[in-house]
């Protein structure tokens, strides 16, 4: 029995680690997606393989630096074995963490977009494209703050689903990072409400983002050196002439062809040189259709 119950307690803590983790939800900032008391379920696996958080997600993440101060009031203390026993589960992964160090937001901008409020019609935007947010808590406006937000590479721009309850990043804009998240402070993605089952769901990325591109490159000097010109744009593509662009081409053209004609001897004008080359092209082309008007013809009279 000690061999099973140590075996267990280890499967337990590396589900815990490395697999699926259960948290608590002890406010009220991601209704009504997320309501007080709901239990999570996160998924801290595929961030092992490489997985990035995505516009959309609803991810768990360590607090940057005074996000929870003053926001939350403290349960009162534990009996001292009741207290270590509930640190003990948690820590194995068998009770939902309690850590009040962990926030839970929803993705809005990643690194390299442009997160703004608001537009005309009052909708965040994101790269230009306005957002449109079922989510959002019945009641809220997208937000009362006006913010342009320029998201740093590996960073994350993070906003609450109930917009007047939530101290996300618009309220850190001060804040070095301009109110974004590093990636490396979070924990996972929430994939499922597990409790109560009368509000049990799953908590998948919504159509809101899919019409959202990416942000474009940050200059057109990315690849090259400050100095350098090449006539090849960020694709590798050959950029052609613009109209505007096809008369001084043009006549660029026509001048290089002139001076390489008179570097051969050639000229454009009839007789002179060029006037006698072109002259024997003539009677050469005529010669080759053999029309009967040609050179062999005219040495066949004679």
């Amino acid at each position: 029995m000690p061999i099973l119950v140590a075996v267990a307690l280890l499967i337990a803590l590396v589900l815990k680690t490395f697999l699926v983790q259960a948290f608590v939800i002890p406010s009220g900032s991601m209704e009504q997606t997320i309501r007080i008391g709901d239990r999570v379920l996160v998924d801290k696996l595929t961030p092992w393989f490489g997985a990035r958080p995505a516009r959309g997600d609803v991810v768990v993440f360590k607090d940057p630096g005074g996000w929870l101060d003053g926001e939350q009031a403290l349960p009162g203390p534990d009996p001292v074995v009741v207290k270590q026993a509930k640190q003990f589960l948690s820590f194995i992964g068998l009770l939902p963490s309690a850590d009040e160090r962990d926030l839970i937001k929803r993705v809005i901008g990643v690194g390299g977009d442009t997160v703004k409020c608001c537009d005309t019609n009052g909708k965040v935007t994101v790269n230009g494209t306005p957002l449109d947010e079922p989510y959002i808590n019945p009641g809220n406006p997208p937000s009362k703050l006006e913010f342009t937000v320029d998201v740093p590479a590996g960073r994350l721009f993070m906003m609450g689903d109930h917009r007047s309850n939530s101290a996300d990043s618009r309220y850190h804009l001060d804040d070095p990072g301009h109110g974004t998240v590093p990636e490396s402070l979070v924990l996972g993605r929430a994939v499922v409400i597990a409790w109560p089952l009368g509000h049990w769901q799953r908590l998948s990325e919504p159509d809101t983002f899919a019409s959202v591109g990416d942000a474009p490159p940050s200059g057109t000097r990315a690849r090259g050196s400050p100095n350098s010109v090449s006539p090849m744009d960020q694709q590798g593509s050959i950029q052609l002439p613009t109209p505007a662009e096809l008369p001084l081409v043009m006549g660029v053209v026509g001048l290089r062809r002139m001076y390489d004609r008179r570097q051969s001897g050639e000229r454009s004008g009839c007789g002179g040189l060029g006037g006698r080359r072109a002259f024997r092209s003539r009677r050469a082309r005529e010669a080759a259709r053999g029309d009967g008007r040609g050179v062999h013809g005219r040495r066949a009279e004679g």
